[in-house]
């Protein structure tokens, strides 16, 4: 019974001993509301939002990115780096039991201490085997709190590979969508210069029957070449984008499948949530805070180094000349130890530890704070962005339409000789340019979308996460809330 209390009453001691600050989060000023009021929407935050685009397409480009992207793959295997660490420092907490055998042969001086006197042989055998114990006791916490650091890491490193699948469906749904409204803006430039390309052949037959004149051939050539240079163009732009698409996907540039055009994408819903959830969501913010937490645990690690350490060790082994003789009775050896070691004068270098874990936990807290202002920033951007776009979607969809009635009364003016060519140029340059704007701005409108889900998270980042490639080393449990 009293042995039991006096290890109950160490054990008590060895937990009341840790030496350092324990993590507490530190208050988060947030915004009650954002900047930009929708309607409250079902959480659809936690769920493969990029389905609602209805494209099979989409979803399995996403699907192959998630299952064979490089950086992912890079982000798991730093997640096992980060499991070995953990792995290592907490093994210090446990007595090391090791093991080591030897044999040697030699010649001894004959002149030596002591000499080897005739007809003594002066060769020798000698056969060693022992097996080895230590343990430093962890008494003021220093094993403990380099193993909480080292947890904060791994979390950490999970953090940044949700983050990395964050960025990466993002990034997929984004470059799709870009990539079919160049598409969408390709067919508009083909359209629109084979039109210019019929207008400049009926001019040409005028001018030769002397009906139009050469400046007025000039503005056509003008306006065919015009759009024969932008289809080149943006063929250049759907090469890079595809390009782009391929190293997403995990494989060597190519040409990319095609699903829905752009006008028959559905835009996702916005999803709920108040700037607090940001805290849960962001997997940037997690991340943040679990370096603020490694940095808390190194400040307590480096104050535990004033303190002694106290090792036992323990032998037990064989050591005989003869081998015959050798693991019998005569020939056992064993000790026992304790050693107690600390600082008296350092000259500093202890206290240098500590002022720059002290300086480090000051830094990891200004980032975690300033992670916490740009999510609220990025996400009150998205949100704006958002609404404008639809009504910027809008204004240009009437704007279009303008100008296609412009440009057909142009023409009838024209060919009725009520007015010159010049109209029906300006008309017709006019509509060109806006339809490819309309585009632009009707994929900048999902691409606004898939910024607001990007900037607030969400449960749909651990769901994208699931069909990744997985760490091959296992975590332990979730850090707990604090």
């Amino acid at each position: 019974m009293k042995v039991r209390l006096a290890l109950a009453a160490f054990a008590l001691a060895v937990a009341g001993c840790t030496v350092g600050p324990d993590y507490a989060r530190p208050d988060v000023e947030t915004p009650a509301a954002w900047r930009v009021d929708y309607p409250s929407a079902a959480n659809v935050a936690d769920t493969r939002w990029w389905e609602q685009f209805g494209d099979p397409v989409l979803d399995e480009l996403i699907d192959t990115a998630l299952r064979d992207n490089l950086d992912v793959r890079v982000a798991a295997a730093r997640i096992d780096q980060f499991v070995g660490a953990l792995r290592s420092t907490r093994s210090q907490l446990w007595p090391q039991v090791g093991y080591g055998a030897d044999a040697t042969r030699g010649r001894s001086s004959r002149v030596g201490r002591p000499p080897i006197p005739e007809p003594a042989d002066p060769m020798f055998n000698l056969y060693q085997g022992t097996l080895q114990a230590g343990w430093q006791i962890d008494l003021f916490g220093r094993v403990q709190r380099l193993s909480e650091a080292a947890q904060a890491q791994v979390y950490a490193s999970e953090q940044a590979k949700r983050g990395v699948v964050l960025t990466l469906v993002a990034g997929v749904a984004s470059s799709y969508v870009a990539l079919r409204a160049l598409d969408a803006q390709l067919v508009i430039a083909q359209r629109t210069a084979a039109n210019f390309g019929e207008t400049k052949r009926i001019f040409d037959l005028r001018f030769r029957e002397g009906i139009v004149s050469q400046a007025e051939v000039s503005q056509i050539q003008s306006q065919y070449q015009q759009a024969l240079a932008a289809i080149p163009a943006i063929r250049q732009q759907i090469a890079t984008t595809e390009n782009l698409l391929s190293i997403l996907l995990g494989r060597a540039p190519g040409p990319i499948p095609r699903g829905r055009t752009i006008d028959a994408l559905v835009p996702p819903q916005i999803p709920a949530g108040l700037p607090s959830t940001l805290l849960e969501r962001r997997p940037d913010i997690l991340q943040a805070e679990q370096n603020l937490v490694a940095a808390n645990a190194n400040v307590g690690a480096a104050r535990a180094q004033y303190y002694p350490t106290i090792s036992l060790t323990a032998a037990l082994g064989s050591v005989s000349t003869a081998f015959g003789n050798f693991l019998t009775g005569p020939a056992s050896a064993w000790a026992v130890g304790a050693s107690i070691a600390g600082p008296i004068f350092t000259a500093g270098a202890i206290e240098g530890q500590v002022y720059t874990a002290e300086a480090q936990k000051r830094a990891a807290l200004v980032l975690y704070q300033q992670a916490i202002l740009g999510a609220f920033r990025e996400t009150s951007d998205a949100l704006a962005g958002t609404q404008n776009s639809i009504a910027q979607v809008d204004e240009q969809q009437k704007r279009v339409v303008a100008l296609r009635e412009f440009a057909r009364i142009a023409r009838l003016l024209f060919d009725n000789g009520e007015s010159s060519y010049f109209e029906v140029l300006v008309a017709d340059n006019e509509l060109f340019a806006a339809e490819l704007s309309a585009v632009t701005f009707s994929a900048n409108r999902y691409t606004q979308v898939i910024n607001v889900y990007q900037a607030m998270g969400g449960g749909w980042v651990d769901v994208a996460n699931a069909a990744t490639p997985q760490p091959l080393g296992v975590a332990a449990a979730a850090p707990a809330a604090h």
